[in-house]
């Protein structure tokens, strides 16, 4: 029970950096750690507990939905459920100590992308174009990371967007926040039928995210937006290094 009002507060925390800018895993994934949830099952349960604020995301977007490009929505949303599944499955079968390995590469990626991907896309945009069934294919290997841990999967979504569809990438946040729930529904799914679910701290954060994701989005409307990203920017980074240190050096 002590471990309750912690992993609420991280909740909250992790729901209003996903209102604001991205990033929520970083919190919460961490903060279950910390309350003594295994790895594997702190990134299952972090999963489960942050995607009802990232479903409500997509129900608001829902006006804007169509194709990306030349590439029907129903394609890149099946394309998506495929490898969330895998993702999910291979997240399943990965030992403790292996997460434990990968998982500062994994958070280093997300930092990667959550501090350069619209730069990365726009340097890529500028040089080439990408065929529509490419876009399939890595759409399906972004669904395999959203489905075995996900961070930053939306702003890579529409890095390699960008290669394909000139629109302003505003316009594609509609598709990007359904795709991201899609990865991360079948992901649920499949961690709930496995038992791979702490429930006590899971419900716990899925109330504190709810209510961050609530208060952040208020906040969002009034706070500079160069200030809610550095201030993101730097949360990620130092929790990055914290788990390279905790890995390799301690």
């Amino acid at each position: 029970m002590n471990t309750m009002i912690p992993t609420f507060a991280a909740g909250m925390v992790a729901g209003a950096m996903n209102a604001l800018a991205g990033g929520g895993s970083f919190v919460s994934l961490p903060a279950l750690i910390a309350a003594g949830v295994p790895p594997v099952q702190a990134n299952t349960s972090s999963t489960v507990a942050l995607f009802p604020g990232g479903l409500a995301s997509a129900w608001a977007y829902r006006d804007g939905l169509g194709p990306v490009g030349t590439v029907p929505l129903r394609a890149l949303l099946a394309a998506t459920l495929c490898g969330g599944l895998v993702g999910a499955v291979l997240l399943l079968r990965t030992s403790s100590g292996a997460f434990t390995f990968v998982l500062p590469w994994l958070l280093l990626v997300a930092s990667i992308a959550l501090a350069f991907g619209r730069r990365i896309g726009d340097a890529l945009r500028a040089r080439w174009r990408i065929h529509a069934r490419a876009v399939l294919a890595v759409q399906f290997a972004l669904g395999v990371y959203g489905g075995y841990f996900g961070g930053a999967v939306g702003i890579m979504m529409i890095a390699m967007w960008g290669l394909l569809d000139n629109r302003d990438l505003k316009l594609l946040n509609a598709p990007r926040t359904l795709l991201v729930s899609a990865a991360n529904a079948v992901a649920v799914l499949a961690f709930i039928a496995a038992g791979a679910v702490r429930w006590p701290e899971t419900l716990a954060m899925l109330a504190g995210a709810m209510l961050g994701g609530y208060g952040g989005a208020h906040i969002g409307r009034r706070a500079p937006p160069g200030v809610i990203r550095a201030v993101t920017l730097c949360a990620t980074t130092a929790i990055t290094l914290a788990f390279f240190v905790k890995t390799y050096f301690v």
